[in-house]
């Protein structure tokens, strides 16, 4: 039986809701892919009494049938079940079926793909609604489990639903991709024995989704496996760009362009930089657009240092897709060595060091417990000055500005030896410090932090620059 991999928080959640003495209303969502149905699977599987999942774009009809038979599975009857005629004899169905298994034992419900069934005029909210409130909130033993991949349907017809359900929802899981101390466990219980800086290769590739790193062999590098799994005409993610969005928002054309607009300006856009790039309204469609990107947990706003919520800075924070961008739509070459040739071409290096800031603006919490910081309050946040012509300006992609009177100043390399620090980047590590000290005006006491592959290299720049040195293996710790 396969293992379940990581997930702590969220199989203490699950724990919970199985002691509960009261009904209760799970509602999980993230990304496809993502290893939502697994995670109800296995932390339900002696409990769950009927599981029933949403077709994309299917007919009410249809899912209807798909219903009824689903029904007659688990009832195991010999009489044919009818089919229902609206949703809400759908539900009646499901709780006469119910209804003497709770009086014996706690019981799972499990509706995945939620946002699937609620098609329009099908009638299907309004039905759960009136099936939960009127019923299953005075079941004492029922756990009623709903799941989706559309993220931000999930948060405003759910979560943050004003009717029917308004503040029904006991618990929330937004389940997002494995960490990389996961990515590594999770290889590992599949017999994938590779280091943490392959490891490292793989996960700005494809990311830490478990429905990807599945698809990664023992026995083969890295560099094999992306060869395999990305550029053979049969590879699992040759073309999963395109279904992946098109699967998840019905105007998947503009969640598109948004994606590719970030993925060209890595640095990150602001949102009248994003409208402009991609010849948005200014109303709030935008916002709504961005929204459900950021739930679904393709970009992330990252909020400036002293600045609010409005001047947030968005970046694509998907591996995959900037990956795919970058690398998979346009490549001409094909099959074994494809990844071995691409990786020594000179837009690599450049794109590899984005991809692994990326990938530590994800872990920040190991950061943190590296810097002996754990315990402080702090705020993560980025910068960045814009001067006038002829004056250079200053980035900060990562800091921690800290309750104990201290501000971090994270620089981010990777490289697959020892970092060097040289002269001239000496020098600009020095005017960044001092750039972001005159202009933010700040009193606290300036920290610079390298975060690297393999370390840096000591030397007398090191020595009078740098107080905090952090390795590739800080990122894997749990």
């Amino acid at each position: 039986m396969e293992q379940l991999i990581g997930r702590i928080e969220e199989k203490q959640i699950l724990e919970q809701v199985l002691k509960s003495k009261q009904a209760e209303l799970l509602a999980i969502y993230g990304r496809r892919r993502v290893g939502k149905t697994y995670l109800i699977r296995k932390s339900f599987q002696k409990h769950i009494i009927f599981e029933f999942s949403g077709v994309h774009n299917a007919l009410l009809k249809n899912q209807l049938i798909n219903f009824r038979n689903t029904l007659a599975e688990s009832t195991r009857t010999s009489i044919p079940l009818a089919v229902p005629s609206s949703w809400t004899e759908a539900f009646q169905m499901l709780k006469s079926y119910a209804e003497p298994l709770l009086k014996k034992n706690k019981c799972v419900v499990f509706l995945d793909e939620f946002p699937w069934l609620s098609s329009a005029k099908s009638g299907f909210m309004p039905a759960f609604e009136f099936f939960w409130n009127s019923w299953g909130t005075k079941q004492d033993n029922l756990i009623v489990t709903i799941c989706g991949s559309a993220a931000s349907w999930m948060i405003q017809k759910i979560v943050n639903n004003k009717g029917g359900l308004h503040n029904r929802i006991t618990k929330k899981i937004r389940l997002l991709p494995f960490t990389l101390a996961e990515t590594i466990e999770y290889l590992r219980y599949n017999k994938v024995n590779l280091d943490q800086y392959q490891v490292t290769q793989l996960y700005m590739a494809v990311g830490g989704i478990p429905q990807y790193l599945k698809e990664i062999l023992p026995g083969q590098s890295v560099a094999q496996n992306i060869d395999r799994i990305c550029f053979t005409k049969d590879g699992t993610l040759q073309n999963e760009f395109n279904n992946l969005y098109q699967s998840l928002f019905a105007e998947a054309g503009t969640h598109i362009s948004i994606v590719r607009a970030l993925a060209a300006k890595p640095n990150g856009l602001t949102r009248k930089e994003i409208i402009a790039a991609c010849g948005l309204s200014t109303g709030g469609s935008a916002t709504l657009l961005l929204d459900e990107l950021t739930e679904s947990g393709f970009i992330s706003a990252y909020l400036p240092f002293e600045k609010n919520l409005r001047d947030s800075i968005y970046k694509l924070s998907d591996e995959y897709s900037r990956f795919y961008i970058k690398f998979i739509e346009n490549s001409r070459a094909t099959g074994a060595g494809t990844w071995i040739k691409l990786s020594a071409a000179p837009s690599w290096k450049s794109w590899s060091g984005l991809a692994f800031e990326s990938v530590c603006l994800k872990h920040t919490n190991e950061i943190k417990s590296a810097l002996g910081i754990a315990g402080v309050y702090t705020e993560e946040s980025a910068w960045r000055y814009m001067p006038g012509k002829g004056e250079p300006g200053a980035q900060i992609d990562l800091l921690f500005d800290r309750r104990d009177f201290c501000i971090s100043i994270c620089e981010i390399k990777f490289s697959n030896t020892k970092f060097i620090i040289d002269k001239a980047y000496a020098a600009e590590l020095a005017r960044k410090r001092d750039v972001f000290k005159r202009k933010t005006k700040t009193l606290k006491t300036l920290f610079m932090v390298m975060i690297t592959t393999f370390g840096t290299m000591e030397n007398d720049y090191k020595i009078e620059l740098i107080q905090n040195d952090i390795k590739l293996e800080a990122l894997f710790t749990k």
